[in-house]
């Protein structure tokens, strides 16, 4: 039998699981206590189960999938992961320090599909999904991380931004956010969560109907389908049209704002004339819109890409503020170490095969 990881179950489904084996319900409550609060790292030690609940545990759940296999900090605070999963996938976690808290930057699967033409993950292809297990055991890992530093620290903002399509993985992806958001675990408010997509338009449909109250970030980069299609080739499936449609959905859907992330590369997408039809692109909804321009992290293997130069990303900035656009540049961290998602678990996949 193969078993899971505990992590990977939502409160509801723990608390049936212990119901179709004859348990009480509140046994969930138990475990989720030892798991999220107490942080214990093992069965053995839920002191207030009987051997025979420990015993049942243990014969259908893993504890601990993730090790971790390399660690990198950056003088600015941010330390990266790569994580060796059960199956020896590596994948990368990126724990960054704010003013207003920790946040952490997960990966939901190994490797990607989506093929953007500039970006370190799609390097290579997609394996499989992560388990929500997986995706939870990132944020447990890093939070023991910060625990070990007995500063009373917590992760207290999520980015699902790393390596992979969250919307290809959609459902373990949905589980994870009930997960950290649960009120009983580790409380991560759902206005404190970031979900990104390259632009599944049904999926982004989906997620409007949960009405999560999970924030939702488009990864744009380009304001127009001949542009977009060259550089991310999922805008042939779904054109620019689509998925504006989709959004403007979602935006009726929720009246939550809507995150655009614009990665900036040099005489690609950075003229003016993109600043502007990104401005009419986002039209009446611009209350509802914020523009996040992020300066592009050069990836040896797309050499063809370099990052903005400075006088072009203001300018492109400016032009947005006049078009009333609210916007702004991303704050760069971690620029010593491996910068661009997917840059690490690359060169050590290289270094296995080499």
């Amino acid at each position: 039998m193969q078993k899971q990881s505990i992590y990977g179950l939502t409160m509801d489904k723990l608390a049936n699981w212990f119901v179709e084996q004859g348990h009480k319900k509140f046994r969930a409550t138990q475990v989720w206590d030892w798991l999220y609060r107490k942080r214990v790292t093992s069965f053995e030690e839920m002191s207030n189960l009987n051997k025979e609940t420990v015993s049942l545990l243990e014969e259908h759940f893993v504890f601990g999938s993730l090790k971790e296999h390399i660690r990198q900090e950056s003088k600015d605070g941010t330390v990266k992961f790569l994580f060796q999963l059960s199956d020896g996938n590596l994948i990368e976690t990126v724990l960054m320090t704010h003013k207003y808290g920790f946040s952490v930057c997960v990966t939901t699967q190994v490797g990607c599909n989506i093929g953007c033409s500039f970006c370190a993950s799609g390097l290579l292809k997609k394996n499989r999904d992560l388990t929500s297990g997986e995706i939870v055991e990132q944020i447990i890992n890093v939070q023991f991380f910060l625990d070990e530093r007995k500063k009373e620290e917590r992760v207290s903002h999520i980015v699902v931004m790393g390596i992979g399509e969250p919307f290809d993985n959609f459902d373990n992806t949905v589980d994870f956010l009930d997960i950290i958001k649960d009120h009983k675990g580790l409380a991560i408010g759902a206005r404190h969560i970031t979900v990104s997509t390259s632009g599944l338009a049904h999926k982004i449909k989906e997620f409007a109907d949960l009405k999560s109250q999970v924030n939702l970030a488009v990864s744009l980069h380009a304001p127009n389908n001949e542009l977009r299609s060259k550089i991310m080739k999922i805008n042939k499936a779904f054109p620019i049209e689509k998925l504006m449609d989709s959004v403007n959905y979602y935006l009726d859907k929720t009246n939550r704002r809507v995150t655009y992330e614009y990665i900036l590369i040099k005489d690609v997408n950075d003229h003016k004339e993109e600043a502007l039809q990104l401005a009419e692109l986002i039209g009446d909804k611009r209350h509802l819109s914020y523009v996040n321009l992020i300066p592009y992290n050069p990836v040896d293997e797309h050499g063809q890409y370099q990052r903005s130069e400075p006088e072009a990303i203001q300018e492109f900035f400016q032009t947005l503020k006049k078009k009333g656009i609210n916007c702004g540049v991303r704050l760069e961290q971690g620029t010593d170490i491996d910068a661009a998602c997917g840059q690490l678990r690359s060169k050590q996949e290289k270094k296995r095969v080499g």
